[in-house]
């Protein structure tokens, strides 16, 4: 039986805010200064989507055979860092279409984020925004031990959305669409038991396949699609407009 939409939940980094270049950057040069080596190809291929302390954990163990938590933060403190540094005169810009995709869904469903990135940035990239105030629930790295793919960022989400005063007839997961840009958080959202429109704004489309649906942006994006995407259980990933 189809299920209606009753909550949009947004990945960051990618979807909402276009900052994918300088976290890469500052992320390689945090994990030079502890001797680790990560190429583009690398970020964008077998790491895809991986935060950052997942992606840390895995080349700190490909290099030394174990995980020395302390160093592992102090990576994770020093790209924090160095990002900070650099937001402070670059702000991030949020993608074409965002502020009128988010204003038209505000007055009609509960949103919410769900990121692989660190709620200080994500506060100071929606500071001054049109939209800063539209999100009903921000979960970010922070909140979760464990990032996508594992599904647990959205399920945290989902009971944070269902907790929010007036609490709503409960909200499952199958009645959620979440926007993505990564194969990574694809999967963590269907694992979730969610539904998922991928953007090809961080990567191909055809690395996005798994999502239920592609579009090149948000901008791309109506409501009348997302309501067709969840009557149509069986629709291709792929299918034209």
């Amino acid at each position: 039986m189809p299920s209606h939409l009753r909550a949009i939940i947004f990945d960051f980094n990618g979807v909402l805010a276009d900052d994918e270049t300088p976290h890469l950057l500052c992320f390689q040069e945090a994990l030079r200064e502890h001797g680790l080596t990560l190429t583009k190809e690398d970020y964008y291929g077998p790491y895809l989507g991986m935060d950052e302390r997942m992606c840390a954990e895995l080349l700190l163990q490909k290099k030394a055979g174990s995980v020395d938590r302390n160093r592992l933060q102090s990576i994770i403190d020093r790209k924090a860092a160095l990002f900070q540094n650099y937001t402070a005169t670059h702000k991030p810009e949020l993608f074409p279409g965002v502020v009128p995709f988010v204003k038209q869904a505000a007055g009609r469903y509960r949103l919410a984020i769900a990121s692989g990135g660190w709620r200080e940035q994500i506060d100071y990239a929606l500071r001054g925004t049109p939209i800063e105030g539209d999100f009903d629930v921000i979960v970010a790295a922070d909140d979760v031990p464990v990032g996508k793919p594992d599904p647990a960022i959205y399920l945290h989400t989902l009971k944070l959305l269902n907790a929010v005063e007036p609490r709503p007839p409960l909200i499952r997961a199958d009645q959620c669409v979440v926007i993505e840009d990564s194969r990574a958080g694809i999967q963590s959202a269907h694992r979730a038991g969610m539904r998922v429109v991928a953007l090809s704004t961080t990567y191909p489309a055809q690395q996005l396949r798994e999502a239920d649906l592609i579009v090149s942006n948000l901008a791309e994006l109506t409501m009348e699609r997302l309501h067709r995407l969840m009557a149509d259980r069986c629709s291709s990933p792929l299918e034209p407009s």
